[in-house]
């Protein structure tokens, strides 16, 4: 008598209010993050239920204080990191060792979006060396931390104002620089547009551009790049 076919996991889950893709690992490397800005927290803790149910980890971005002190009473093992605004549960256990990134922020104010960035990144599995505090309007500090952006094998640089650094810090290492401008700045700033601009037109040779604020994608992209020097 033959044996019954294995059951197969089921490619999503319907909730009503969102279609949970479950094969999304498969496909890209990684599973479904939660973008928190715009749902209930009962909307988050029940896509966050069916992501545990399924042996995935919970990666949720643009979250609130308020959301996050919601769900970490039904989610006692999360953890929520303020300044980044994400919530994360059982990270993936995948280590890029062979991959280390830094995270450099012009100023203190471009913190949240580093620290967007530093957390992604971490919860995918990759070692992160901070570089905080190394603008352009005090070259000389980036000068003393370039020993560990030559330790890395990817550099994501988060700036806002005229977004002038990911330019500078292009024209002394030789890894791939990803490049996040942040809203911080004056009126003239247009929310980050004119970081965002100046970034594109980057006179650093290849320069990749995210997003104003995006330092989860910028992330998320390093993490592709990890990727290929840890194929699995």
């Amino acid at each position: 008598m033959a044996r019954p076919a294995p059951k197969k996991s089921p490619s999503s889950a319907d909730l009503g209010f969102a279609t949970v893709d479950l094969e999304r690992a498969e496909r890209c490397g990684a599973s479904e993050v939660i973008f928190g800005q715009g749902k209930t927290a009962p909307q988050i803790l029940k896509i966050a239920q069916v992501l545990r149910e399924n042996n995935q980890p919970v990666l949720v971005s643009r979250l609130d204080a308020a959301k996050a002190k919601i769900l970490r009473l039904k989610l006692p093992s999360s953890v929520y990191h303020s300044e980044a605004r994400m919530l994360t549960l059982a990270p993936a256990p995948m280590k890029f060792g062979a991959c280390r990134i830094a995270v450099c922020a012009a100023g203190t104010s471009d913190l949240p979006v580093a620290e967007e960035a530093v957390v992604t990144a971490e919860f995918f599995g990759m070692d992160v060396t901070r570089v905080y505090d190394v603008g352009v309007a005090g070259l000389h500090r980036l000068f003393r931390r370039l020993p560990d952006l030559h330790a890395a094998q990817i550099v994501i640089v988060v700036a806002g104002m005229e977004g002038a650094l990911p330019s500078a810090v292009a024209g002394l290492i030789h890894q791939p620089v990803i490049a996040v401008p942040t809203s911080v700045g004056y009126g003239a700033s247009f929310g980050g547009l004119a970081a965002l601009l100046g970034m594109l037109n980057s006179c650093g040779s290849g320069v990749t551009v995210v997003n104003i604020d995006n330092g989860f994608g910028a992330a998320f992209a390093a993490h592709r790049i990890a990727q290929q020097f840890n194929p699995s």
